[in-house]
């Protein structure tokens, strides 16, 4: 049986989507997760980390002691493939080292323009994917060739769960506190809508950035400022009426793992406008350009019958993990 070594940051859940991908398609699989800025990331090092005056040294330290760890792992484990998701936490002397011995598969869950550093190891890379379609062109100016690989969802994860109330008028879900563009977009659905049933779910405003502004932050019944499981997630979203998308800035030209998981679990999208977005789900997701136009699909949701939800599921049709490591052994 050929074995792959998966080696991720501890982002949600994504490590073990892809090792579920690949173990159902018949490999041993073996998953080294690592925690940023620092790993591990533990109280201590985020407080290290909060107040240090070389932030780079910390980092920088922090990898050397990762790179000899993950070496130790893969000498041991004598990977056929070695399938990276980002890599920010690995050296080049590390990836070179893997090379030689091993296929370099590096799929870029994050754009590369969050981590300009990682460019120089995806040199050591057999493949490398991009979920951004930007990103490619980014690349080529380092002569790197990308593809494009869209992110996925995981089927066993987001379901439709039959006969659940609707708690939820309007949901969201995503990191906010990065984002200026999510912050104000929120606000304005909380102006535009004060008697509607709201849940945010992710970190709005965090200890680590300002302890007054966590301590005193606004509408504690709406944003629960916290993360949340796949399996919170997937009962939220059959809770909501209507599932409310964000992208990042920086995300251009793809879709973000929530395009596939509201989908997947049946619920009313409503999402920002893109052109890959809008190609593959301009039928089944509303789409907006405009704080206006979100506004106005989101009273005219609020208004409508509710859709049944096998018009949704059945859209994530060849968008699940398994599609997509299918796609990277068929062309590795």
């Amino acid at each position: 049986m050929k074995r792959v070594l998966i080696i991720g940051a501890d982002y949600h859940y994504f490590n073990d989507c892809v090792a579920h991908a690949f173990q159902t398609l018949g490999w041993d699989t073996y998953v080294e997760s690592y925690s940023t800025p620092i790993h591990p990331y533990t109280l201590y090092a985020k407080l290290q980390y909060k107040f240090s005056r070389n932030k780079l040294c910390l980092k920088q330290n922090s990898r050397s002691k990762y790179d000899s760890y993950i070496l130790r792992r893969f000498d041991l484990i004598k990977p056929d493939l070695v399938f990276i998701l980002n890599g920010d936490n690995l050296s080049l002397n590390a990836m070179t080292y893997m090379h030689d011995c091993s296929k370099i598969v590096v799929w870029m869950y994050d754009s590369i323009t969050r981590m300009p550093y990682v460019t120089e190891n995806l040199k050591s890379a057999d493949v490398v994917y991009c979920y951004e379609q930007q990103d490619i062109s980014f690349l080529a100016n380092y002569n790197i060739k990308a593809f494009f690989l869209s992110q996925a969802v995981d089927t066993s994860l987001y379901f439709p769960i039959d006969g659940i109330d609707k708690k939820y008028d309007i949901v969201f879900a995503g990191e906010i506190w990065s984002s200026e563009r999510r912050k104000r977009l929120l606000k304005s659905v909380i102006n535009h809508f004060p008697n509607k049933r709201i849940c945010f779910v992710g970190r709005y405003k965090i200890i680590e950035k300002g302890f007054f502004a966590w301590l005193f932050r606004e509408h504690r019944d709406i944003y629960t400022n916290t993360n949340a499981s796949a399996k919170e997630l997937n009962l939220l979203y059959n809770q909501a009426r209507v599932v409310l998308n964000i992208h990042v800035e920086q995300q251009k030209n793809g879709a973000n793992p929530k395009v596939y998981e509201i989908l997947a679990s049946g619920a009313h999208e409503i999402c920002d406008r893109n052109p890959y977005i809008q190609e593959h789900f301009g039928d089944v997701i509303d789409l907006y350009n405009t704080e206006e136009e979100m506004i106005s699909l989101l009273q005219r949701a609020l208004q409508s019958p509710e859709i049944p939800y096998t018009k949704y599921v059945a859209a994530i049709k060849g968008n699940t993990f398994i599609d997509r490591i299918q796609e990277v052994l068929k062309n590795l």
